[in-house]
């Protein structure tokens, strides 16, 4: 990877979620940092376990709330995030996730899903007038988050076949849909097409720097890649009731596909 000139210079945000510091996760963020810094771009690493992050959105998230009655968490998010007044683990990582130009997301597939330390960590940062919420931008393409790249880098100890369009597990896409569309489409991030790791519970000598290589030039991409092509909110695709308009998906479409724009 050659280096960035100062107008190509980038600032990216790495969560990891893994807890085991020698595990092919931490190898990963390892090696993404690295060869981003490298290549002259500024990166900020939010290691999940080792910070301790505490995986339960509740009260304490807004400490200075005086709203008598029951915990309404989406309202109480956004009055403590207009207000300056969240925790500070989660105004810090708000800070980090502002800062950046990109965002990767490095964890293991766990019951088909990000572990529960990374989707605390999804529920805490991106509160209502943040990520989200009638003070700001409309969701889906359009959303606060604006402008940023987003990449999901996985591993999972399933082969790459289960994770097909006939596989057992229903293609890696759709799986990771709820974070891809949900989480970056849905506060404005540009998701790119993830990068996975399979068979990962043994990974040989000679797959794991076949997986670097391929990582590095990724990594590579991740402002110039095309992202994943979601349909925007606003883009006229979608009646009143957010439903997809009759006829504008491409031919045999279907479940998430649906909401992908038709290339070429």
């Amino acid at each position: 990877m050659t280096a960035s000139t100062p107008q190509q210079r980038k600032k990216i945000l790495v969560v990891s979620a893994h807890p085991e510091p020698r595990s092919l996760n931490a190898s990963l963020t390892a090696f993404a940092v690295e060869h981003l810094r490298t290549a002259g771009h500024e990166v900020r690493v939010s290691d999940l376990y080792a910070m301790k992050w505490k995986a339960t959105a509740d009260a304490d998230d807004f400490p200075d709330d005086v709203v008598d009655g029951r915990l309404e968490v989406m309202a109480a998010s956004e009055r403590a995030t207009l207000a300056g007044r969240l925790s500070p683990d989660v105004a810090a990582e708000q800070e980090k996730v502002r800062w950046s130009d990109a965002v990767i997301l490095q964890f293991p597939m766990w019951w088909f899903s990000a572990p529960a330390i990374l989707k605390g960590w999804i529920d805490r940062v991106f509160t209502c007038g943040f990520g989200y919420g009638p003070a700001v931008p409309p969701p889906y393409g359009q959303g606060p988050l604006a402008g940023r790249r987003a990449l999901l880098s996985v591993t999972v100890g399933a082969r790459e076949t289960s994770f097909s369009d006939r596989g057992v597990h229903g293609r890696l896409a759709d799986v990771l849909h709820p974070v891809q569309h949900g989480l970056f489409w849905f506060t404005g991030m540009a998701p790119l097409e993830p990068f996975a790791v399979y068979g990962s519970n043994a990974v040989p000598v000679e797959r794991f720097e076949a997986a670097r290589r391929e990582y590095a030039r990724r990594l590579d991409g991740l402002f110039t890649d095309e992202p994943v092509p979601f349909r925007s909110l606003t883009g006229g695709d979608y009646d009143h009731d957010m439903r997809l308009l009759p006829g504008v998906e491409a031919p045999g479409t279907s479940g998430p596909d649906l909401h992908l724009l038709p290339r070429g």
